[in-house]
C-alpha cells in the first residue's frame, strides 16, 4: 500500500489504533555504539500483520513512547525486529531493556513498499544511506524469501564510517549471493576499511542496469534524496518507478499531533513511502 499526496492511507494491525498491544523483547543485541538490535513477539497468537516500510509506535511504562520501523519482513513469522538508535528518552530506555522484558506497540502504521503489487516482476534498486538500510531491510529480505517474483536485485549501502556498518552478517551473506548485486562505501576511510570511501552517488558509476523494467527503493538522511534522484534520472529511471521513504519527527502516528506535517502532508498517515514524481513539487519534502 503506497500513499499519494490526495489520499491518506495506513494500516493497522487489528483493535484500536490507540491503545498498545504488549509484546516481550526475545533479543536486544548492541549493533553499533548508538543503535541497538530488537527482537519481539506480541503477547498472543496474532503476528504484527505489517508491510515492508511500515513502522510502529513502540511505549516505555513511564518514559512514552517513540516510533521505529520494523526491519524485518512480514514473511518471517512468529516476531518482527526492529533496529532503534539511542536519540532521546524513550529509546535510551529501550536501550536498558533486556530479553523477557515487555514494550508496549500500536500499529502498524504508514504506506509501504508495494511489493505485493507493481513491484512484482520488476528489477529492484535499493539505495540505504546510514539507518536507511533498517527499513529497507525489510523490502530487502521480502524480495530475497520470493526471490522468484522478482528480476536483478541491485543494494548500494553507504554509512559514514565502517564502525556504523549495520547488519553486517548480512551484508556478507548478501555479498556471496550471484543473484543480486551489492556495493558499499563510507565517507570516511578508517583502519581496516579496505571498501569504496566516498558518498553513496559515488556508487552509481559502478552500477550496470541490465535491461528491462527498474524501480528504485530509496530510504536515507533527507540531504541525499536529491542527489539520489538525480542520479537515477540519469540511470532512465522513471520517477513513478522510485519509491522513497522520508524520515520526519513522527509522534502520535495518527495524524493527530501534527509533528511530521509537511505543508498539509503527514507522513505519518499519507507515508513514510511516497513516489518521488509526487514530492518533486512539494515545499522541504526533498
Amino acid at each position: 500500500m503506497e500513499g499519494t499526496l490526495d489520499s491518506p492511507a495506513r494500516t493497522s494491525g487489528g483493535g484500536d489504533i490507540y491503545l498498545p498491544r504488549p509484546a516481550t523483547l526475545l533479543s536486544v543485541s548492541a549493533m553499533t555504539a548508538s543503535d541497538a538490535f530488537f527482537e519481539l513477539a506480541l503477547d498472543g497468537p496474532e503476528d504484527l500483520g505489517h508491510l515492508p516500510g511500515q513502522f510502529v509506535e513502540v511505549s516505555v511504562p513511564g518514559m512514552g513512547e517513540a516510533p521505529i520501523s520494523v526491519c524485518s519482513s512480514p514473511t518471517r513469522k512468529g516476531s518482527f525486529q526492529m533496529l532503534v538508535r539511542r536519540i532521546g528518552s524513550v529509546t535510551q530506555a529501550l536501550h536498558r531493556k533486556s530479553p523477557g522484558d515487555k514494550v508496549g506497540i500500536r500499529g502498524p502504521f504508514g504506506t509501504s513498499f508495494p511489493m505485493e503489487g507493481e513491484l512484482k516482476g520488476k528489477n529492484l534498486l535499493f539505495v540505504a544511506g546510514g539507518i536507511g538500510l533498517a527499513p529497507l531491510r525489510s523490502a530487502i529480505q521480502y524480495a530475497l524469501d520470493r526471490r522468484g517474483d522478482f528480476g536483478r536485485i541491485a543494494i548500494l549501502a553507504g554509512t559514514r564510517s565502517a564502525a556504523e556498518r549495520l547488519f553486517t552478517g548480512e551484508l556478507l551473506e548478501w555479498k556471496r549471493r550471484n543473484d543480486l548485486t551489492l556495493l558499499e562505501t563510507v565517507d570516511q576511510p578508517s583502519p581496516g576499511w579496505a571498501g569504496q570511501v566516498g558518498l553513496i552517488t559515488g556508487l552509481f558509476g559502478m552500477l550496470r542496469l541490465e535491461p528491462g523494467p527498474w524501480a528504485a527503493l530509496v530510504c536515507g538522511p533527507p540531504v541525499m534524496y536529491r542527489f539520489v534522484l538525480r542520479e537515477l534520472r540519469r540511470l532512465q529511471v522513471p520517477s513513478r518507478e522510485v519509491h522513497v521513504s522520508l524520515e520526519r519527527r513522527m509522534k502520535c502516528g495518527v495524524g493527530k499531533c501534527g509533528h511530521c506535517q509537511i505543508n498539509g502532508l503527514y507522513v505519518c498517515q499519507q507515508g513514510p513511502v511516497f513516489r518521488a514524481g509526487d514530492l518533486f513539487d512539494l515545499k522541504e519534502a526533498l
